[in-house]
């Protein structure tokens, strides 16, 4: 008899794949009662530390733009000439707080920038895609990756298992497993916002938008011996090397690019777009210069600047909003929720949430550790007679986008040329160097080593094959008759 998925009540559920959206391309409905449960109790599952992205540092600086890209939004942030003051929070995905910063992982790379329209918010990686594109698999990913319920440890056979058991997952785990998961430092990285965001100019006009972030001190990488050397030796070496840079004097700097895709191209771009696992060809859309940033300030107090950070995409301001890119759709919800449980329900009163230069007008009251306070004589509710803060109409709609599909559960609509190992096996065959393929090939082999389960090592050979037969072949070659029999 088959066990079916259910909800924490008993009810069984229709998909742990698929979020209920309107239409294969459309919004994610919030009465989707399994995904909401399903994040919900996610972001609850341990306390202090972030769920996620727990282990990570960061610093203060000012971004300057120096470019025009007002035809494409009329955000205040991105306007000719504009500088804002900014935070940025580098993290690992997966290690706990006490992790050393030079296990091969993703990076997490988010910004808060104190705009004078309220706080606008990225938050990236140092990869342009991401494992998985529907945020209802997110907390199923992460308990692939982080321990065993019984033993507290890591385990090969549960992250193959679920990689190979989502080929989506492709694209990402061959730059984890390639020269972008052992960063030399956190200065020495690129960063992307790696979603589709939606800028809106003045006129009206839409356009999908990604960014790129792109270090000056170059994109530098650790060999595997050296990063596990350093493991042993400093486990705080990334954290350790921005302070010092930034004491000494030393500021980095990244350039800010975009790819701007024009609105109604996004419905026959031969990739979907608002695909999380897959990028943009820069020949399609080249990268448009915005500006730079540069971090010049540490933390004062690290608990109160960093740990208490709280980012989201949620985070908008007027001429940017989000795309139908379902994983945003689902973070849009999940990241605030997030922040709630683990700061406290007044988490953006803090200083280092708080927004700088614009005033905050809402209806909002009391809860744990609220700071700020409306005059006694302020009204608590609208509408009211008593000249209370109203909602501006001209924003209805704004960041829209067309959908008439009916409500279902089921893969965004696939584009000409989607599939889940294309990208990944250009990526292999057209950007590694011979080098850089040497060095994934003996990561492989160490991931294929480590997995007992036959059956799961099989797929995992199949996965890599699908890929690339070349590298599907040499890794099963490599793997050996050691780990076959195991």
């Amino acid at each position: 008899m088959t066990d079916y998925t259910t909800t924490q009540t008993g009810a069984p559920v229709a998909s742990d794949a698929h979020s209920l959206t309107a239409g294969a391309d459309g919004a994610t409905v919030l009465h989707d009662r399994y995904l909401v449960e399903k994040l919900a109790q996610f972001n609850r599952e341990r306390i202090p530390e972030r769920i996620v992205h727990a282990k990570g540092g960061g610093a203060f600086g000012e971004f300057v733009v120096t470019e025009d890209v007002s035809q494409y939004t009329r955000a205040a942030v991105f306007q000719p000439g504009a500088t804002s003051e900014m935070l940025l929070r580098f993290s690992s995905v997966a290690g706990e707080q006490g992790s050393p910063d030079t296990w091969r992982d993703v990076r997490g790379y988010a910004l808060k920038f104190y705009t004078t329209e309220g706080n606008y918010d990225i938050v990236g990686n140092n990869t342009p895609v991401f494992f998985i594109r529907d945020g209802i698999k997110f907390p199923d990913f992460i308990h692939s990756q982080k321990r065993l319920p019984g033993s507290g440890l890591r385990d090969a056979d549960m992250q193959w298992d679920f990689w190979t058991l989502s080929p989506e997952s492709a694209h990402q785990v061959t730059y984890l497993m390639g020269d972008r998961g052992l960063p030399q430092s956190w200065r020495t990285m690129n960063g992307y916002g790696s979603h589709t965001y939606q800028w809106i100019n003045a006129a009206g006009e839409r356009f999908w938008v990604q960014y790129h972030f792109l270090s000056r001190q170059g994109d530098l990488h650790l060999g595997a011996d050296e990063a596990e050397a350093i493991a042993g030796a400093d486990a705080d070496y990334y954290r350790r090397d921005l302070h010092e840079a930034i004491e000494r004097g030393e500021f980095p700097t990244w350039d800010v690019y975009v790819q701007v895709m024009p609105y109604e191209e996004a419905k026959t771009y031969r990739f979907n777009p608002f695909d999380l696992t897959k990028t943009w060809s820069k020949q399609d859309y080249p990268r448009i210069k915005v500006g730079h940033f540069t971090l010049n300030r540490n933390p004062q107090n690290f608990f109160a600047e960093i740990e208490q950070a709280a980012f989201s995409p949620a985070n908008l301001v007027p001429g940017i909003d989000i795309s139908p890119d379902k994983m945003l759709m689902a973070r849009v919800f999940s990241y605030p929720d997030a922040q709630r449980y683990r700061v406290g329900t007044n988490y953006n009163q803090l200083p280092v949430n708080a927004p700088h230069a614009a005033s905050v007008h809402n209806y909002s009251q009391d809860g744990a550790q609220r700071h700020g306070f409306n005059h006694p004589d302020v009204p608590v509710y609208a509408p009211n007679s008593f000249g209370g803060p109203v909602a501006d109409p001209a924003r209805a709609g704004e960041g829209s986008w067309e959908s008439d599909g009916a409500l279902t559960r089921a893969a965004a609509t696939l584009h000409a040329e989607d599939d889940d190992f294309g990208q990944a096996g250009t990526l292999y065959r057209d950007v590694f160097t011979a080098e850089a393929k040497a060095r994934f090939l003996a990561t492989l082999t160490g991931q294929g080593n480590a997995i007992t389960v036959e059956a799961i090592r099989e797929r995992f050979f199949q996965y890599w094959t699908n890929v690339d037969a070349e590298l599907g072949a040499a890794l099963r070659a490599a793997v050996g008759t050691e780990a076959s029999a195991a």
